[in-house]
C-alpha cells in the first residue's frame, strides 16, 4: 500500500510538472523571458543557470512552475509575458492544458498498442429471447452513434450512457449503410441473460470486435482522451443540477488514496501497473479540462481576461493596467486554496473515518 501511495504522489506531480512543461516550452517558442524552471516545490535541491532561465528542482514532489518576467505584474523587460502579443500570450495559456491531454493520449495509446484487440460500438446480435430487435428498430450492423444526445465514442460508453437515464427510454441515432438513422423513444431495459455458462445483467445486444492495428489503436486512444474530457463535462453538470453534491468531490489526498486503492486491488503487479496508467491518463485529461475552466487563478480565467482586455484595449484603444489582473488572480487563487483545503479536510476525514 505505501509503495503505491508513494506511486500516486510521483504520478500526480509528474503530471502538473508536464503542464508547466508545456507552458515552458510554448514560452521559448514564442520569445517570451523564462526567469525559472522548476520541477517539485519547496527548498531547492539542485539549481543551475543556463542563458537568461534558471532550472531548479526542489524537495516536495508536487508540482512545478513556470515563472515568466512580467506574467503577474508590470514590466519594461519587451519580452516580457505581459509585452507579448495576445496570441503568443494565449498560445502559452493553454500549451499546459495541451500538454496534459497530450500525455494522457499518449499513455492511453501506449496501453492500447499492447491490446489484442477492441470492442466496437456495433451491434453483432441480440441475446436469445432478447425483446430489442422487435421492440426497438435496432438491426444487426447498426453502430450506436449517439444516446440521448451524446456521442458514442466507445463501446464503455454505451453502458456509462444509458445509465444516465433512469426512465429506460432514450432517443438514439445509429449509423446504418453509411447513413445516421435516428430512433426515437426506444425503450431498453436490462435484463438477465445467460452468458457463458452465467447469468448477466444485460441489454439484450451484443458487439462485434476487432483486432489492433496501429491506425486503430490512435483512433481508439484518441477516442478515449474525448471521452475523458467529456466525462468531466457530465460530471459538472451533475454537480450543477443537484446530481452529486460537493462532498463526493476529491482533491489530492482522494486521487491518491484511488490511485493507491487501485494498485492494491489488482489481481497481478501487471494488472496494477495498467490500471494505475490508465487512471493517470483520465487524471491528466481532467487536469487538462479543468484548468481550462474560466476562473481566477486557473488558466481558463486567464484565458478569459485576455480575450475581454485584448477587446477592452482594441476599442478603447487605452493600454489596461495588468495589476488589476493580478489582484483578480490572487483573490481567486486564495479562494482556490480555500476550497482545495476544505476537500482535503473532507478526504483525511473520510480515509479516519
Amino acid at each position: 500500500m505505501f509503495l503505491y501511495i508513494l506511486l500516486a504522489i510521483l504520478i500526480f506531480g509528474l503530471l502538473i510538472a508536464a503542464h508547466e512543461l508545456g507552458h515552458f516550452l510554448a514560452a521559448k517558442a514564442v520569445g517570451v523571458r523564462v526567469n525559472e524552471f522548476s520541477i517539485c516545490m519547496g527548498p531547492v535541491l539542485w539549481q543551475s543557470t543556463k542563458g537568461e532561465t534558471t532550472y531548479s528542482l526542489r524537495a516536495i514532489p508536487i508540482g512545478g512552475y513556470c515563472a515568466m518576467e512580467g506574467e503577474d505584474e508590470e514590466s519594461d523587460d519587451p519580452r516580457a509575458f505581459s509585452s507579448a502579443s495576445p496570441w503568443r500570450r494565449l498560445l502559452i495559456l493553454v500549451a499546459g492544458s495541451a500538454a496534459n491531454f497530450l500525455v494522457g493520449f499518449l499513455i492511453v495509446l501506449i496501453l492500447y498498442l499492447s491490446a489484442a484487440g477492441f470492442t466496437t460500438t456495433r451491434i453483432a446480435g441480440f441475446f436469445d429471447g432478447s425483446p430489442v430487435p422487435a421492440e426497438t428498430g435496432l438491426a444487426v450492423g447498426d453502430e450506436l452513434y449517439r444516446i440521448d444526445g451524446e456521442r458514442v465514442y466507445l463501446y464503455s460508453d454505451i453502458a456509462m450512457l444509458l445509465g444516465r437515464n433512469d426512465s429506460g427510454v432514450y432517443d438514439l441515432e445509429v449509423r446504418r449503410a453509411g447513413r445516421i438513422v435516428p430512433l426515437d423513444q426506444v425503450p431498453l431495459t436490462p435484463r438477465e441473460y445467460k452468458e457463458g455458462g452465467e447469468t448477466v445483467l444485460r441489454y439484450g445486444l451484443y458487439f462485434s470486435g476487432e483486432e489492433k492495428t496501429v491506425p486503430g489503436a490512435i483512433r481508439a486512444a484518441w477516442n478515449t482522451a474525448r471521452d475523458f474530457a467529456r466525462l468531466v463535462r457530465l460530471g459538472l453538470q451533475d454537480l450543477a443540477r443537484g446530481a452529486v453534491g460537493i462532498g463526493e468531490l476529491s482533491g489530492p489526498v482522494g486521487i491518491v488514496s484511488t490511485i493507491a486503492e487501485t494498485g492494491q486491488a489488482s489481481e497481478t503487479t501487471s494488472q496494477a501497473v495498467r490500471n494505475i496508467a490508465y487512471l493517470a491518463a483520465f487524471l491528466a485529461v481532467n487536469l487538462a479540462v479543468m484548468n481550462l475552466l474560466p476562473l481566477p487563478a486557473l488558466d481558463g480565467g486567464r484565458v478569459l481576461f485576455l480575450l475581454l482586455t485584448a477587446l477592452a484595449e482594441a476599442v478603447t484603444r487605452r493600454k489596461i493596467s495588468r495589476k488589476a489582473e493580478g489582484y483578480l488572480h490572487t483573490a481567486g487563487m486564495i479562494l482556490l486554496l480555500a476550497f482545495m483545503a476544505f476537500i482535503t479536510f473532507k478526504d483525511i476525514w473520510k480515509l479516519l473515518g
